[in-house]
Parts: structure tokens; sequence; C-alpha cells
């Protein structure tokens, strides 16, 4: 189990992920900014995973 600074760090970069991912599918609706808006989703991505390594039970 997760426990003290770790677990707000990892919420953290959920809440970031979310964003970006918000924004970057924001931007890509709206027509403006594909590159910045592809990006996003891809720092989005690398975000989440980083979450799903850290937080994948072990045993």
């Amino acid at each position: 189990m997760i426990e003290g600074s770790a677990a707000v760090i990892l919420s953290m970069l959920m809440v970031a992920a979310i964003a970006l991912g918000w924004g970057g599918t924001w931007l890509i609706v709206k027509g403006r900014d594909r590159k910045r808006a592809v990006l996003m989703l891809v720092a989005a991505a690398v975000m989440l995973a980083n979450v799903l390594i850290w937080a994948w039970p072990v045993k």
C-alpha cells in the first residue's frame, strides 16, 4: 500500500494527467495548435503510465 508523500505525489500526477488530457482533447476538438495538443496528450499518457507503474501491486 502506498502511504504518505508518495500517495500525495501520485494523486497530483493523476490530477495533472487528467487536466492535460482534457486540455489536449479540447485543443484538438477546437482545431487549435494541434502540435501542442498532441504533446499534452503524450505527457498525460506518460504521467498515467508512471502512476500505473508505481501503484501496480507487487504481490
